[in-house]
């Protein structure tokens, strides 16, 4: 069994106020286009349909768009699609049943009542039965009447999605995979060494990190949320990334569609299939001249290194005249540091830092009310 392993389409996405939409039509009919190729027996989008919760009518219109090309490229595949932390959960839940007799799968709610399950779907080959998950994103608080005991304080993110695991009955003779939203770390990692890119929420102190150890019961785990590709420990526990740069910080990164093949249980073969954008997310440094040297239609960053060319009067004029999506201009020296500003006792703080050295004294219940109120803040953001 085949099947393709996408995530985080961020669809009405902006990269600095300029419009996405016309590169984000460019890679799905590429994805469409492996689809018609490959014929894929499934494919899955693990979360983050949507850049907004409250979507524009555009971005509906061409994600709507999507689904008619993979459909139509593959017919016979089984379209199975989670919510995001980006996502409405509500909104992708909608027609929920009526869409899966069509063999389109959006599940936008984690289980929430003691008879409600992790959505299951299961598909057959020469091998026997296929088992999916899909999980959507998972607050603790969203599941919280089902995975706590009466009276318990507050689970973390890592003890929720362990006692919502240990509610399913999964067969491990048989060959399992999930569909997750999660921030899930190698065995032993700290969060903090886990390059995160500018175009994530990333919640204070990374309270919402999950060990992978919690994958044990499942032969590949299709993960969104990091926007980067990456490995999880193992070949098997896979963030894809996003199918185009979602920010300068992933400049350079290439992007592409994870092909998971399942064979008999323990046997499964993956390949990236390289997705070429419309237009690269560039960073080019170097004095004014040897900028405008390498004119581009890519979403370009300008970092100048002179002096003198940061004040032509028409630098800005030259610079988008040469980068008709010209990003930002930077500059690497500051001109005006013939003096300097202390602030003597400061360091750089991030929200949370900056608020509790404001409110002082603050005791450890109050602590974690501040945390659950910067990372909604940062979530409807």
């Amino acid at each position: 069994m085949r099947f393709f392993h996408l995530s985080d389409l961020h669809i009405g996405l902006k990269l600095m106020n300029h419009d996405l939409s016309e590169d984000q039509r460019h890679v799905f009919k590429e994805i469409a286009e492996y689809a018609g190729e490959r014929q894929p027996d499934a494919i899955v989008i693990a979360g983050d349909i949507y850049d907004k919760a409250v979507p524009s009518a555009e971005a509906v219109e061409l994600f709507d768009e999507f689904v008619m090309m993979l459909t139509e490229a593959a017919p016979k595949a089984e379209l199975m699609m989670i919510s995001g932390n980006h996502d409405s959960g509500s909104r992708v839940n909608v027609f929920r049943g009526i869409l899966s007799r069509h063999h389109i799968h959006m599940i936008g709610l984690p289980p929430r009542s003691d008879d409600e399950r992790i959505e299951k779907v299961t598909l057959k080959d020469e091998n026997g039965p296929v088992n999916f998950y899909l999980l959507p994103f998972v607050k603790p608080s969203m599941v919280r009447g089902i995975v706590a005991k009466e009276g318990e304080a507050g689970l973390s993110y890592e003890e929720s999605l362990r006692r919502l695991f240990a509610r399913e009955n999964i067969n491990t003779d048989e060959r399992n995979v999930l569909v997750s939203h999660q921030f899930f770390l190698p065995s032993g990692e700290d969060a903090q060494n886990i390059e995160r890119m500018e175009s994530e929420i990333c919640t204070v102190g990374n309270v919402d990190a999950v060990s992978a150890e919690l994958l044990k019961s499942f032969d590949y785990a299709a993960l969104g949320h990091i926007h980067k590709p990456m490995k999880v420990g193992s070949e098997l526990i896979r963030y894809c990334g996003t199918p185009l740069a979602c920010s300068v910080s992933e400049a350079g990164q290439e992007k592409g569609v994870i092909e998971v093949t399942l064979e008999a249980k323990g046997e499964i073969k993956t390949e990236v299939l390289p997705l070429k954008p419309l237009r690269e997310v560039r960073v080019l440094k170097g004095n004014l001249e040897e900028i405008l040297a390498q004119p581009s239609d890519d979403y370009v960053t300008v970092i100048l290194t002179d002096v003198n060319g940061n004040d032509s009067f028409d630098m800005q004029d030259r610079l988008h005249f040469a980068f008709t999506h010209l990003l930002e201009i930077r500059r690497e020296e500051n001109r005006a540091a013939d003096y300097q500003v202390e602030l003597t006792g400061l360091k750089h703080l991030d929200a949370y830092e900056l608020c509790t050295e404001f409110l002082k004294d603050l005791n450890d219940e109050e602590k974690g009310i501040l945390r659950e109120v910067i990372n909604t803040a940062r979530e409807v953001n």
